[in-house]
């Protein structure tokens, strides 16, 4: 398995940070592939056969699924797990939940540790957390801590600063959306008439007071213009709303139900089997829409989402990035084959995306992709260690202004569409010179993706591996996807775009296979031809995947 080119600057930049400072944070949004990117600094921290590491989670989920990837990462390397069912130290990466290590009888257990990986990190300043990092820090001063998030902002507006000094990356949500790995947000900002009032909503420690915000926007007059404005311009999309109280949420949903909507109602004084039956009726598509209360705020991935509706505003733009991003990831067409998904309406009735700025007009450094070291800045409230390109100190929350964030250097980048097709750790060819079909090879697996009839199709398939229909939608979702599988089932030993033997004519066996018109062709490389021959031999069952898909697709508009 290998690491997209951006994921591989992420681990560079946080081994750098890590032996520089002996402790680093590094942000990645939702799609980043987070665990993959921990993984990869883990298994680089354990190059000594005797060196030891814990990765830390609060979630018996995210342990397994921590777990189950850091094996296909770094395959060679021994693990255990120390949690409520088992309690091994045996392994030399151990993945353990916080809640079962922070016990006084299991903090006396923990050997010495040469790095503490902590996931989700803006939770390591909770007591639990620091339980253990003092522990490990105890046992062996000079453990490495690493934390990796995409939100580093807490609910309770406590900072980071205590346990990390710096920041060494800092991967956008632009970024991820210009790559094709997650679906563009249309934003609308919808003023019903209350912006003004929003704007003087008093701010607590934690966020604004929502009881002042349900006060201003928990009112029928308003909940009807969210109803009109939601059907003008998001009817029949999957919707997660997100509301200030639970009254305002209650408000909202029956609402849409008397709309003739089919709406259900979530917040945190139902209990976890009333929660899980709801989501269970929003998922099977029973309900289209779903009103919640700061519960799908983090953690909530249901695909198919493709409209965020705001009616709160929030003092953290990182818990903005958390709301959107629920509608953002791409689909997988063979779990949902008959939903078309391009982008995610955003629907602003409140101040979110006026205060901290429209998502889609993020302006960073690594847009365009470049090694090295992150150019960098200190924070002046907390004196942290940051990338030049944030917007919010991660570690404590200073706010710069966008008058200080343009006087640097970033005045000369703007987002623009990251061309895959050189990034790639594939080289990936144009197979019939129209743009409209290309292909890409290992040694195992192979990647393409083709149009038809203005939409394009991304499949995979190769050795042992069954041909599947990656993706459906925009040429750059399709191509992010395909270059996945080719990073999931390959290594680096196959994926050289460099390597001489690429551009050799093709070898006697891949000409007595080639079509004859294209024996003629004294251009011809041996990959080409390997890429070639593999859709050759694979055309009619991609022939049948992207008409099948594409069939479906019409059906559904």
């Amino acid at each position: 398995m290998m690491l997209r080119p951006r994921q591989s600057l992420l681990v560079e930049r946080s081994l750098a940070a890590l032996n520089q400072h002996g402790n680093t944070l590094s942000i990645g949004p939702t799609g980043s592939g987070k665990t993959i990117m921990l993984s990869a600094v883990a298994g680089s921290m354990l190059v000594e056969p005797v060196a030891k590491a814990c990765i830390l989670t609060h979630r018996d989920e995210l342990t397994q699924q921590n777990h189950v990837k850091f094996g296909r990462v770094n395959p060679g390397i021994s693990t255990s797990i120390f949690d409520a069912k088992e309690k091994s130290w045996s392994g030399r990466a151990t993945f353990a939940m916080v809640q079962t290590l922070s016990r006084d009888d299991h903090l006396d257990s923990i050997p010495g540790i040469d790095l503490l990986v902590v996931d989700e990190a803006h939770h390591a300043a909770a007591p639990g957390y620091r339980r253990v990092i003092d522990q490990v820090l105890t046992r062996n001063p000079k453990a490495h801590i690493f934390g990796v998030t995409a939100t580093p902002s807490r609910g309770d507006g406590k900072g980071l600063r205590e346990v990390f000094s710096n920041v060494a990356d800092q991967i956008m949500l632009g970024e991820l959306i210009a790559s094709g790995h997650l679906v563009p947000p249309r934003t609308f900002v919808i003023d019903v008439g209350a912006q003004n009032e929003l704007s003087c909503v008093r701010r607590t420690a934690a966020d604004f007071d929502m009881n002042e915000v349900e006060s201003i926007l928990n009112k029928t007059l308003i909940n009807d213009q969210v109803i009109k404005h939601w059907r003008e311009k998001a009817h029949g999309r999957q919707t997660i709303v997100f509301c200030s109280t639970v009254a305002h949420a209650d408000s909202v949903c029956q609402a849409f139900v008397k709309a003739g909507i089919t709406a259900v109602l979530i917040h945190g004084e139902l209990s976890s089997g009333e929660r899980k039956s709801r989501l269970s009726e929003y998922e099977s598509g029973c309900a289209q829409v779903v009103v919640n209360v700061a519960v799908l705020t983090e953690g909530y991935d249901f695909t198919p989402t493709s409209c965020v509706v705001l009616l709160r505003p929030s003092s953290h733009k990182s818990t903005l990035t958390q709301m959107i991003g629920r509608g953002l990831r791409t689909v997988d067409p063979v779990e949902f084959p008959n939903v078309a998904k391009t982008d995610c309406i955003v629907l602003d009735f409140g101040t979110a995306t006026l205060m901290h700025g429209s998502l889609e007009q993020e302006v960073n450094l690594d847009g365009q992709l470049c090694n090295g070291e992150a150019p960098t800045k200190d924070c002046p409230s907390c004196h942290a260690i940051v990338p030049l390109a944030c917007s919010e100190c991660p570690l404590c929350g200073f706010v710069w202004t966008q008058e200080e964030i343009a006087s640097g250097v970033l005045d000369d980048f703007v987002m623009t569409e990251i061309d895959l097709l050189k990034r790639s750790n594939f080289l990936w060819c144009d197979l019939f010179g129209y743009d409209d079909a290309l292909m890409a090879n290992g040694f195992t697996a192979w990647g393409g993706v083709f149009l038809m009839n203005g939409r394009w199709h991304a499949v995979g398939g190769g050795k042992n591996l069954q041909t599947r229909l990656l993706a459906v939608g925009d040429r750059t979702v399709c191509l992010a996807r395909a270059d996945d599988w080719l990073n999931e089932n390959e290594s680096a030993d196959s994926a050289h775009k460099t390597r001489r033997w690429l551009s050799q004519p093709p070898t006697e066996k891949q000409m007595l296979y080639l079509p004859p018109e294209l024996r003629c062709d004294f251009g011809l490389t041996r990959y080409q031809a390997s890429a070639l021959l593999s859709f050759q031999f694979n055309r009619s069952e991609i022939r049948r995947l992207v008409t099948s898909a594409n069939d479906n697709y019409q059906e559904a508009a």
